[in-house]
């Protein structure tokens, strides 16, 4: 059993290379050994980069420039990264091998534990937090979700004295959050290890945490104490701000359900998968509604994303078709997986899960420019789509910076903005609200409300109950076998 550790805060802040302003800056903390720190804060306060520096990830000074210092048992934290364990807000970036048992593995064969202990660490592990594949299941074929718990599997098992967990249940079923949230007390309270967890959606582990600190956006601590005592003080001031406060719920229109056999995509005798032989599910009849929102919902790997591409026209059907209606059609034909990718462009846009595997440019005033070139709109036309866009979702103070430097919830606003900027009929998201604090949801949410308002048509994947309460006019639930 590792001891668990204490981290000391001095003044500590880090700007990105290439940015005029820092990412976090001022952060005094002490986190005692045992304490379990809910770290909020606006989307873009740093609490992503603030994880990063208590892991000692951000790397030398051709990557940023680091202000005070951070001190895990005294010591920096790239001298204690055994002691250390970190799992990402982005599950694919831990993923080192092709397999799962082998991945969960990985990091006890580096920290040296002995041979014959690893198997019994990886198989405890991997219960944990309920990943219930076979442990020669190829890591490349995992879900979103299931990518998430194998993540957490893994540094679980090396059994840190910190715990530093970035939205682990973001992209989880309500099951798979429920199986985390014990995976986790499990750890901190029979090991008593130090745990500093980001989440938005406060409420999941509110009970658990002994202390919440709240980053100020401009830099520095907004507020820090027990949890009940910093939710009742500075409830208004940190709703305000962005925090998801437990009890407060959001202040939008729920959309009416609508029904009837109108479609603007429609499906027969589908069968659904990434690859030629292996059928992740079949047999949908699916209609979609033209001009409202339908939500896809169902636990994790079952196949939603894998739907929501084959629907996309992003993935060939395996068996069956999928079917646009003849306004949608390009050339006359009604198939969205034999259209042109400039046919698909102004049809059916797609936000994929992973932001990153969206950005094409080095800038977001880039990023959100190559659509509407690609459709030859004019310069004079491109300008007044992107700034229009980099205001609408709150990203006009970073139009110069570089997509991967953003922060989680930055880059999902920005990849929707990237497919609203081609204006497109039908809009399809896979978890559109991954990542983000209450104002940036509501922003979202509304954006998509307003463009439902508009005419146009869109189709969420989600595990969040709000999205399915403010945008599920038309519900589809996928089953829980495949």
């Amino acid at each position: 059993m590792a001891h668990p550790a204490r981290v000391d805060v001095e003044g500590w802040g880090w700007r990105y290379a290439g940015r005029r302003l820092p990412a976090t800056s001022e952060v005094d903390l002490r986190i005692e050994p045992g304490e379990r720190v809910l770290l909020l804060g606006a989307s873009g306060a740093g609490k992503s980069t603030l994880l990063a520096g208590l892991a000692g990830l951000l790397g030398g000074s051709d990557e940023g420039e680091t202000t005070g210092r951070i001190l895990v048992d005294g010591q920096a934290p790239e001298a204690q990264r055994g002691r250390i364990g970190l799992v990402l807000q982005d599950p694919e970036s831990g993923i080192v091998l092709s397999k799962v048992g082998d991945d969960v593995a990985f990091g006890c064969e580096n920290l040296g534990v002995p041979a014959a202990e690893i198997p019994a660490r990886v198989a405890e592990a991997v219960a944990s937090v309920g990943l219930a594949v076979p442990l020669e299941r190829p890591t490349k074929a995992l879900s979103g979700g299931q990518k998430q718990r194998l993540a957490l599997a893994g540094v679980l098992a090396m059994r840190p004295g910190l715990l530093l967990l970035d939205e682990p249940t973001a992209n989880l079923d309500p099951v798979g959050v429920a199986e985390v949230r014990a995976a986790v007390e499990q750890v901190v309270e029979g090991e008593g290890t130090t745990l500093v967890l980001i989440e938005h959606r406060t409420a999941v582990w509110a009970d658990l945490m002994t202390r919440v600190v709240v980053l100020a956006p401009g830099g520095g601590v907004l507020a820090d104490g027990p949890p009940a005592r910093v939710f009742a003080e500075h409830g208004d001031a940190l709703a305000a701000a962005g925090v998801w406060v437990p009890g407060r719920p959001v202040d939008l229109p729920e959309l009416p359900a609508v029904g009837g056999t109108d479609a603007v995509l429609s499906t027969r005798g589908l069968s659904i998968g990434r690859e030629r032989r292996a059928v992740v599910a079949s047999g949908f009849e699916i209609v979609i509604p033209p001009g409202a929102g339908t939500v896809v919902t169902g636990p994790n790997g079952i196949g939603k994303s894998t739907l929501a591409l084959t629907l996309a026209g992003l993935l060939p059907e395996l068996a069956g078709e999928v079917v646009a209606a003849p306004s949608l059609a390009a050339r006359g034909i009604t198939r969205p997986s034999r259209w042109r990718s400039t046919e698909l462009l102004t049809r059916i846009g797609t936000v994929f899960q992973e932001p990153e595997h969206q950005f094409l440019a080095s800038t977001l005033r880039d990023e959100l420019a190559v659509a509407p070139r690609a459709l030859k709109r004019s310069a004079a036309e491109v300008a007044v789509i992107v700034d229009e866009l980099l205001e609408r979702l709150d990203l006009a103070s970073l139009a110069l910076a570089n997509p991967f430097t953003l922060s989680g919830g930055q880059k999902r606003r920005l990849s929707v903005a990237t497919v609203l900027a081609a204006s497109p009929e039908v809009i399809v998201l896979d978890e559109p609200t991954f990542g983000q604090d209450r104002r940036g949801w509501t922003e979202l949410v509304a954006l998509l409300q307003r463009e439902i308002a508009r005419g146009r048509t869109v189709v969420a994947v989600t595990h969040d109950a709000d999205v399915v309460r403010h945008l599920g006019q038309h519900r589809i639930e996928m089953g829980d076998a495949a």
